[in-house]
C-alpha cells in the first residue's frame, strides 16, 4: 500500500483505547522465543558437524579434501538460500519462510543422520544449507517486525546470543557422544526441536509489515494490537506504509555510486574480513586442531572445544552490554587486535613442533581467546554497521551484499583449512590467518567511524561525505516528491 492511498482514507472517528488483554503482551514474547530456537537450532546445526567428522571420516574414509567439501557444501548452500531468502520472505510471508526453514531443518537433519555414504551426505547438507541461508535472513526479519518496540532491540540480541548458544550446546552434545562415535545421532539430535518450533508457528500470524506489503492493512492492525499494545496500531501501520515507500529502489547498482560507494566498500570489506581470518576454521575444525596441538583422547578433544564456545558466549553478552558505552569502533577494534596476538601466538606454539606440556595448554588459551574476541569485535559489530551504513531504502540490499561476501569467505575457509593444515602445517597456516587479521585491523583502523550515540541520519551524511563528519547536515538525496505527498515519520 502507497502512502497516497492512507492519506486518502477518510479520517475514522477516535475510539476509546482498548485495555490490553492478558494474552497481547505474551504475544510478542512469543514471537522471539520461536525465533530464538530457530536461532538455537541453526547454531547447533552449524556447530554439529565438527564432531561428528571426526567418526564418519574414518568410516567414510574421507581425504582432507573430501573433509573440506562436506563442510564447504553447507556453506554453498547457504549462499543459494540467503539469495533467495529475502524473496521468498517478501513473496510467501515471513511465517511460510519460517515454516519452511523449520520443517526444512527436521527434514534435512534426520536425513543427514541416516546418509549411506558421502555423496548423499553432501547433497543434503547443500539442501540442509538452503535451508539456513533462509533462516539467516528470515529468522532475524520476523522476530525484528513481530515484537514491540521496548523489546525490538533486546529480541534481536537475544537471537544473535541464542546462535552461539546453539553452538555452545553442539560440542557438549559431540563430547557426551563421542565416546561410542555416534555421529548419526551428533547430526541428527536437532531434528526434534526443529519439528517441535513447527507448533507454536503454524499458530503465530505473520508480522504486520508483512501484511501491509500485500496490501492487508486491517489484519496488520489487528496484528499491531496483538503484538504490541501500548501503541495506537492505526497510526503504526501508517508508519509501516511510510517506511516502506521511503526503502523501495534501492539496488545493488547505486551502491557502486557516489555517495554510497565508500560505504558499500567498508560494510563489504568488513564482512569479507569478518570470516576470513578463520573464525569457522575453530567451529567447523577444532577437535582436529586440538589434536595437533597434543590433546589425546576424545574427552578432552570433544570437551575443549565446549569451553572455547562458553567463552564466545560470554563475550557476545559482554559486548551486547558495553558497545553502547564504549563505542562501536573501539570494541571492534579491541577484538580485531586480541584476535591478531593470539593467531600470533598460536603460530608460535605451532612453531615448536608438536606442543608438549604447557605449551599446549598455552595454545588451548589461545585458541580461546581468539574465538571470544571474533564474537566481543566482529560477531558483535558487523550487522551493527551494515544497518547504519546506509538509508532505509539501501539497507536490505546493502546488507545482502555484505551477507555474500561473508558467506563466500566462510566457504573459503570450509573448503581449504584442512587441506592448508595438510599442506603447509599448522604454524604456517595460522601465521596466513594471522596476516589476514592484521589486515583487517588496519582496513577497520582507517575505515570504521565511531558512531556511538549518533542518529542514523549523521551516520549516513558522514558516509555521503566522503568518510568525515559534516559541520552541517548534508540534504538527503532522495528528495521529499519520491517518498510521495506525506513524509515518514521517524522510524522507532
Amino acid at each position: 500500500m502507497s502512502i497516497a492511498s492512507v492519506s486518502a482514507t477518510p479520517p475514522t472517528p477516535p475510539t476509546p483505547p482498548t485495555p490490553p488483554s492478558r494474552t497481547a503482551r505474551p504475544a510478542g514474547r512469543l514471537f522471539a522465543l520461536t525465533g530464538a530456537v530457530v536461532g538455537v537450532i541453526y547454531g547447533y546445526d552449524t556447530g554439529s558437524i565438527s564432531g561428528a567428522l571426526v567418526f564418519l571420516s574414518k568410516d567414510f574414509h574421507l581425504s582432507e579434501a573430501e573433509k573440506g567439501l562436506v563442510n564447504s557444501i553447507l556453506v554453498f548452500g547457504s549462499i543459494v538460500g540467503a539469495l533467495i531468502g529475502g524473496k521468498l520472505a517478501d513473496a510467501l510471508g515471513r511465517k511460510a519462510a519460517m515454516l519452511i526453514v523449520a520443517a526444512s531443518y527436521a527434514v534435512f537433519v534426520a536425513c543427514s543422520a541416516l546418509a549411506p555414504n558421502v555423496l548423499v551426505l553432501d547433497i543434503v547438507r547443500f539442501l540442509l544449507g538452503i535451508a539456513i541461508g533462509i533462516s539467516i535472513v528470515a529468522a532475524p526479519l520476523y522476530v525484528a517486525e513481530s515484537t514491540p518496540a521496548r523489546i525490538r532491540g533486546a529480541s534481536v540480541a537475544a537471537y544473535q546470543v541464542a546462535t552461539v548458544a546453539g553452538i555452545v550446546l553442539t560440542y557438549f552434545v559431540n563430547w557426551g557422544l563421542s565416546g561410542g562415535g555416534h555421529w548419526r545421532w551428533m547430526l541428527g539430535l536437532s531434528a526434534i526441536p526443529a519439528a517441535l518450533v513447527l507448533i507454536p508457528l503454524l499458530r503465530l500470524p505473520d508480522t504486520p509489515r508483512w501484511y501491509v506489503l500485500k496490501g492487508r492493512t486491517e489484519r496488520a492492525v489487528e496484528v499491531m494490537a496483538m503484538t504490541d499494545p501500548d501503541v495506537d496500531p492505526r497510526t503504526e501501520v501508517a508508519a509501516v506504509s511510510a517506511a516502506l515507500a521511503a526503502e523501495s529502489g534501492g539496488s545493488v547498482r547505486s551502491l557502486l555510486r557516489k555517495p554510497y560507494a565508500r560505504a558499500a566498500f567498508f560494510v563489504v570489506g568488513l564482512g569479507f574480513f569478518c570470516q576470513i581470518t578463520g573464525i569457522n576454521a575453530v567451529t567447523y575444525y577444532s577437535p582436529q586442531i586440538f589434536e595437533e596441538m597434543g590433546f589425546t583422547g576424545d574427552g578432552q578433544s570433544f570437551l575443549l572445544p565446549s569451553f572455547v564456545q562458553l567463552a564466545s558466549l560470554a563475550a557476545t553478552v559482554l559486548a551486547i552490554l558495553v558497545i553502547d558505552r564504549l563505542g562501536r569502533r573501539v570494541v571492534l577494534l579491541c577484538g580485531i587486535g586480541t584476535m591478531v596476538l593470539m593467531l600470533a601466538v598460536l603460530t608460535a606454539v605451532f612453531g615448536t613442533g608438536t606442543p608438549q606440556g604447557t605449551t599446549t595448554w598455552v595454545g588451548f588459551a589461545a585458541i580461546l581467546l581468539f574465538t571470544a574476541a571474533f564474537n566481543f569485535g566482529f560477531g558483535s559489530l558487523i550487522w551493527v554497521y551494515a544497518s547504519e551504513a546506509f538509508p532505509a531504502q539501501l539497507r536490505s540490499t546493502g546488507a545482502s551484499v555484505m551477507l555474500t561476501a561473508d558467506l563466500v569467505a566462510n566457504l573459503l575457509i570450509a573448503q581449504f583449512f584442512p587441506s592448508l593444515m595438510a599442506w603447509a602445517g599448522a604454524a604456517r597456516t595460522f601465521a596466513g590467518l594471522g596476516v589476514l587479521a592484521l589486515a583487517a585491523l588496519v582496513f577497520a583502523s582507517v575505515t570504521a567511524p565511531e558512531t556511538k550515540g549518533r542518529q542514523l541520519e549523521e551516520i549516513q551524511d558522514y558516509w555521503r561525505n566522503g568518510g568525515s563528519w559534516p559541520q552541517t547536515p548534508l540534504p538527503d538525496p532522495v528528495s521529499p516528491s519520491a517518498l510521495g505527498s506525506a513524509s515518514a515519520p521517524p522510524s522507532t
